[in-house]
């Protein structure tokens, strides 16, 4: 059974309990058109004079007093969530009568009194609003008790949290949250009767420091609880039928018990046409005969026909019906095996209010230490601002205890890279504070939300591992074999996409951007990767499929980064790797820069770029001979290269990533690569200080067996360092920065320039200080020839 903790709980209890009679409020089958729903049922909120007895006055508990001052007299930002709370309270008694009628079903009672439900009723006229709930009622001394005089734990809690500065939004969970109906009522009467109590009671209050109770002796409710609010001026927004509908399917949506709202609209309807209409219609068909007498006889039979056939028109009325709002059921607490897919799909487009279809879906239990439900689901597409909002507070995740939604204004069930699942978790247990700072640092939200993850990121895994699947049947498809029939749930491809394909294009920056945030998944995260390689054509892959294809000697993942896959591969960077028949990923994401400054090894392998100095191949003995003597032979041209560049490098060396280019730009092994300073250059507040220490660690590596560095060698050697020498080897420099993807600085771009034009002028054999050619010379004979036309035509217009 329900434990009535504080005066909150007792008081929604109270207010499920107050359920009106059968023959006092019909609950049943509705009639299409009622005059009113108060048809038998007093609208006030006193008992009549005639019918009252003198009512007993009472002072609330100093805390309750405190708390009431707090509601009223505080800037309150959510006054809509009273509605929730009353009707949280509700469907707590409704709970606990269905509880008590398992053991002994008369507790229900007989005929409409057994219908477990809530009704709301909104009175223009009255400004009051009205919900009546079949729960367990509650007696005098309940009312006295739970609603104004007993200094419950709960009272003091909640109002030495908003002391603390604590926020009042979740009132309901500290018991209290009753009093939230002074947010938008001056008073407040709660008619209620219990079974065991044979009195009907009524507590009354207008938030001041008193309340009364008083017996009841009107019209009488048989069980339950009905509460009367009459609206403040500023809250008569609540009166309207839309409001109070959006309220209920935000907040009350999956409540066990059915939510009906008294709604009133217009319809047409075809009824009979009276007398008087008839004879205006036959006074114009008169007038339409005299004015042409020729048609007289066919109108005479068209009348005779029209006599004959009944004579009807359309008038609007109004209506009013009892409606059903929380239509949509609590799908997470049914068994996953008896919901069909598109029970799923239709309870993601009524949670998202998105008309598409989610990629895919997660159905689960967790228990232990916590007990919860959830179901969580992937969209198709990202948002158009998805990427925009990462660091935004994420809304796509409801949180509800017992089918009550407390709120979607936090994102700590899960992390911000999976910001993008959108779905529901529902525990029964979880116990929750009063402010939303208390709400985040709760531990056992904590565990929930450690589960929650690891479920989300096994759901995204199973979108991979169907895929690897699919394409392993491809495979074995074109081998010959026979593969078995696929199932479209897993498979769903669209123009030839997987369902994986459609995540990682949606989501994929997401999964990278959960590297860098979550250790403790990283190694989950780093399988879900896919990147296009130097051998896999169009598609992407995983690196698991990168480490299965490897060599058999390779013992390092290669990976080079930059602005697309055609560039890349044309990088002088990769050219040893290429020749070596090594794959290659690509890394095009501007986020894959501080991707793998986390993820330094996937299954032992270390992750080396290959636009970075040292890359780490495979040697023999004869190839470290080698490597030696060419230091030896081409030690004057590198002396010579260091001397020139200067600081523009920190060294300059023979090249182990080079075959056909002469020279190649690198970053030191703690600098930034050429992708990185893009990326930093982009961003509006980077540290200018830090920029310009990292950019400067470069290397410079020349190839040994390009002609135009074997020359360049011999004529240093032969001891040429004039100004040709030094522009070559400055220009074979800044030509390398641009290919490496790096971008030369104002005052290198001007050099660079300038180098080039001298290169150009020796090469043909232009002298550098030769003089410009003087201008082109008009003759003198021409210029007076054309000032005596201008002349003559001038004094030949005078004259006409």
């Amino acid at each position: 059974m329900l434990k009535l903790l504080v005066p909150l709980s007792v008081v929604l209890l109270a207010q499920q309990c107050c359920a009106a009679q059968a023959d006092v409020l019909d609950f049943g089958d509705a009639p299409r058109v009622m005059r009113s729903p108060w048809e038998g049922l007093r609208v006030g909120m006193k008992t009549d004079d005639a019918a009252a007895k003198p009512g007993e006055q009472f002072q609330f508990q100093a805390d309750v007093n405190k708390l009431m001052d707090i509601i009223i007299n505080s800037l309150y930002s959510k006054k809509e969530i009273f509605l929730r709370e009353l009707i949280s309270n509700g469907s707590d008694a409704l709970d606990k009568v269905r509880f008590m009628s398992l053991t002994d079903p008369s507790v229900l009672g007989e005929g409409d009194t057994a219908k477990l439900e809530m009704k709301l009723i909104a009175d223009k006229e009255a400004k009051t609003l009205t919900l009546i709930d079949r729960g367990c009622g509650m007696s005098k001394e309940d009312l006295i008790n739970q609603l104004g005089t007993v200094a419950q734990s709960g009272t003091s809690s909640f109002i030495e949290a908003f002391s603390e500065g604590a926020d009042v939004n979740l009132i309901g969970q500290f018991g209290v949250g009753f009093y939230s109906v002074y947010l938008v009522a001056d008073t407040v009467a709660v008619h209620s009767k219990s079974n065991d109590d044979d009195k009907q009671w009524v507590w009354e209050s207008s938030a001041d420091s008193t309340f009364s109770v008083t017996e009841d002796v009107g019209e009488q409710l048989g069980r339950g609880t009905k509460i009367v609010l009459t609206l403040k001026e500023d809250a008569l927004e609540f009166l309207e039928e839309e409001r109070l509908k959006g309220l209920i399917r935000r907040y009350s949506e999956f409540i066990n018990f059915p939510i009906y709202l008294y709604t009133t609209k217009e319809e047409e309807e075809e009824v009979p046409i009276e007398e008087g209409d008839d004879e205006g219609e036959e006074v114009e068909e008169e007038e339409d005969e005299s004015e042409d007498e020729e048609d007289e006889e066919i109108e005479d039979a068209e009348d005779e026909e029209e006599d004959d056939a009944p004579k009807t028109k359309k008038v609007k009325k109004t209506v009013s019906d009892w409606e059903l709002i929380n239509d949509a059921k609590a799908l997470w607490t049914r068994n996953p095996a008896d919901i069909t897919e598109e029970e799923y799909k239709s309870f993601y487009q009524s949670l998202t209010k998105d008309f598409g279809e989610p990629l895919t879906h997660t159905h689960f239990s967790a228990e232990g230490e916590v007990e919860f439900k959830s179901i969580l689901y992937i969209p198709k597409e990202a948002g158009h601002d998805v990427y925009n909002d990462y660091y935004k507070k994420q809304n796509n995740l409801k949180l509800y205890v017992r089918r009550v939604m407390i709120t979607d204004e936090f994102d700590e069930l899960l992390p911000k890279y999976l910001g993008f699942i959108k779905g529901v978790v529902d525990s029964d247990s979880l116990p929750l504070n009063v402010s939303r700072e208390m709400l985040q640092q709760n531990k056992v939200l904590k565990v929930i939300g450690k589960k929650m993850t690891r479920k989300a990121l096994a759901m995204i895994k199973s979108l991979a591992d169907a895929d690897k699947k699919d394409g392993d049947e491809e495979e074995e498809e074109e081998e010959g074999e026979e593969s078995p029939k696929k199932d479209e749930s897993e498979v769903d491809k669209e123009d030839g996409e997987s369902k994986y394909d459609q995540f990682w294009k949606s989501f994929g920056k997401y999964i990278k951007m959960g590297l860098i945030e979550d250790a403790a998944n990283r190694t989950r995260l780093a399988k879900l990767l896919r990147y296009a390689t130097s051998k896999s054509g169009d598609k992407e892959i995983s690196l698991e499929e990168y480490v299965a294809n490897m060599k058999d000697d390779q013992k390092n993942i290669y990976y080079i980064s930059g602005d697309d896959k055609d560039s890349l591969m044309k990088s002088p960077s990769v050219e040893k790797l290429l020749a070596k028949d090594i794959e290659i990923i690509f890394m095009t994401d501007a986020v894959d820069e501080y991707t793998v400054q986390h993820l330094t090894e996937f299954e032992g392998k270390r992750l080396i770029n290959a636009s970075r100095e040292g890359l780490k191949l495979e040697e023999g003995d004869k190839e470290k001979k080698r490597e030696e003597l060419y230091k030896e032979m081409f030690k004057p041209f590198l002396d010579f290269a260091k001397e020139t560049l200067g600081k523009k490098v920190e060294k300059v060396s023979i090249s182990k990533h080079l075959v056909k280019s002469p020279v190649v730009v690198l970053s030191a092994d703690y600098g930034w690569t050429a992708q990185m300073e893009k990326v930093m250059k982009s961003q509006a507040f980077a540290d200018q200080s830090k920029f310009e220490f990292m950019k400067s660690k470069r290397m410079f590596e020349v190839n040994p067996r390009h002609p135009m560095i074997i020359e360049l060698n011999n004529k240093i050697k032969e001891g040429a360092s004039d100004d040709n020498t030094k522009d070559a080897v400055m220009s074979l420099y800044l030509s390398a920065v641009v290919s490496a993807g790096y971008q030369l600085t104002p005052e290198d771009a001007q050099d660079f320039s300038s180098r080039i034009t001298r290169i150009v002028t020796s090469g043909l054999g232009v002298d550098a200080d030769a003089e410009l050619a003087p201008e082109l010379d008009v003759p003198e004979d021409a210029e007076e020839e054309e000032e005596e036309e201008e002349e003559e035509e001038s004094s030949t217009k005078e004259e006409l």
